[in-house]
C-alpha cells in the first residue's frame, strides 16, 4: 500500500503509479471543517485527481481510501466527533464523498485522539471514547464491504487519564486495519536520530516506544491482533544541518536542498546524493553515497545515513535494505502489510516498493 498525496498531482500524475505492485492506494487528505463538512488540501485539483487515480486503480483491479486529516488537517476531529448531531453530519458528508467517488474505504488521519498533534488541535480528555462512538457510526452507514482503517502513533489512543489505553479490543472490531505512524521519530536536528527505527537495538533509545517492534508489542498487547496491524514506513529523509558522526540513540560536493528540512528518496538520488551501484543483497540494489556524502548504517536502529562533513550535512533516510528489513519483520510476525507514505517519492525503477515486496515475499 502507499499514500498519493493531492500536492504531488503537478508532476507525478496518479496514472504514472504502477498499480501491478499495490494493492491500495490512500489518496491523502479531505480535511474536516469546524461545522463536519470536508474540503480539501488542494481544492482546485484534489477532487479531479481523486477520480483519476479511482479509475486508475479500477482500471487495473485495485483499491482506494480516502484518507481524511493529516498532521495539519486534524484541528476539528476532537469537537467533531464530540457531540451526536455533529458525529452525524461528519459521517453524512463521508458517506457523500465515498459514493461521489466510489472508493472502496475510508482512512481517518486523526493526529492524535487525546494527544496534541500540531498546537492548534482541538483536544479532549474524552477523545478516544468520542472516536469509537464515531466509528461505530460510520461502520452502521457505509456499505459492509467499505473498508475503514485508521493511522495511528506507534502507541495506542490516549485514554482519559493521558496515557496510551490498555484495551482497544472494541477499536479492533471496527476497523479493518490500522496503520503504524512509523516514522518523524526524529525530524530535522543538529544532534540527528533515526526517522523511522525498526527496533531498539542497543536498548539506549531516549524514546523506546518509537519503533516498529515496539509498537507491534504495543498494540497488541492492549488488544489488537497482529493480523490487522499494518506497518507506516517513509520514502521521505530529513536534512539536517550537522557535523555528527553517528546517530543519537532516539541527519564538487554536493549540498542538498529540502522542503522544509523534508527530501524524498528520488530526490536524493537525483541530486546525487545516492547512486545506484551494480551490487545488489536480497532486497535490491545497494544504494551508495555519491557526491561529498558517504552512506553509513546505524545498527541501533537498522537505517542509513548519509554523511558529507563538507557540506555540513546528516541525511536520516530509509533504502531498499532497510525497507526490506521492515517488511520481512512485518511478515514474519504476521502482521497485515506495509503501507509507504508516500507513492511519489520512490524511483522511476520502483526500488523501494520493490524492496518490500520482496521482504513481504511478494516478488
Amino acid at each position: 500500500m502507499a499514500y498519493y498525496p493531492d500536492w504531488a498531482g503537478s508532476y507525478f500524475p496518479p496514472e504514472k503509479i504502477d498499480f501491478t505492485r499495490f494493492d491500495w492506494i490512500d489518496f491523502a487528505f479531505a480535511i474536516p471543517k469546524m461545522d463536519g463538512s470536508l474540503t480539501w488540501d488542494d481544492s482546485t485539483m484534489a477532487p479531479e485527481l481523486l477520480a483519476r487515480l479511482v479509475k486508475a486503480a479500477h482500471d487495473k483491479g485495485k483499491k482506494v481510501k480516502l484518507s481524511i486529516g493529516g498532521w495539519t488537517g486534524s484541528q476539528w476531529f476532537s469537537p467533531i466527533v464530540g457531540a451526536n448531531q455533529s458525529r452525524a453530519v461528519f459521517v453524512k458528508n463521508i458517506l457523500t464523498l465515498y459514493k461521489t467517488f466510489h472508493l472502496d474505504g475510508i482512512d481517518i488521519d486523526w493526529e492524535y485522539p487525546g494527544h496534541q498533534g500540531e498546537g492548534d488541535n482541538q483536544v479532549n480528555n474524552y477523545d478516544s471514547l468520542n472516536f469509537l462512538s464515531f466509528l461505530k457510526l460510520l461502520r452502521a452507514q457505509l456499505p459492509p464491504a467499505a473498508v475503514i482503517t485508521a493511522a495511528t502513533t506507534t502507541q495506542p489512543f490516549y485514554g482519559q487519564d493521558g496515557e496510551p489505553m490498555s484495551d482497544v479490543s472494541q477499536f479492533a472490531a471496527v476497523f479493518n486495519w490500522i496503520l503504524l505512524m512509523n516514522y518523524d521519530v526524529w525530524g530535522a536536528s543538529t544532534n540527528p536520530g533515526p526517522n523511522a527505527p525498526l527496533s531498539d537495538n542497543c536498548k539506549n533509545s531516549s524514546q523506546p516506544e518509537a519503533n516498529a517492534v515496539a509498537a507491534c508489542n504495543a498494540w497488541t498487547r492492549a488488544g489488537f491482533p497482529l493480523q490487522k496491524l499494518v506497518l507506516g514506513v517513509p520514502s521521505y529523509a530529513y536534512i539536517s544541518d550537522s557535523s555528527a558522526t553517528k546517530l543519537r540513540t532516539r541527519a564538487a560536493n554536493v549540498r542538498l536542498v529540502g522542503d522544509g528540512g523534508q527530501i524524498q528518496f528520488r530526490d536524493l538520488v537525483k541530486q546525487r546524493a545516492l547512486v545506484r551501484s551494480s551490487a545488489r543483497d536480497n532486497f535490491g540494489p545497494i544504494f551508495n553515497g555519491t557526491g561529498g556524502f558517504t552512506r553509513y548504517w546505524d545498527k541501533c536502529s537498522s537505517t542509513p545515513f548519509l554523511r558529507s562533513p563538507s557540506a555540513h550535512q546528516v541525511v536520516t533516510y530509509d533504502d531498499p535494505q532497510s525497507l526490506g528489513m521492515k517488511a520481512e519483520f512485518v511478515k514474519r510476525m504476521g502482521m497485515y502489510g506495509v503501507n509507504m507514505f508516500d507513492v511519489h517519492g520512490d524511483t522511476d525503477a520502483w526500488d523501494l516498493t520493490d524492496s518490500i515486496r520482496r521482504g513481504l515475499g511478494c516478488n
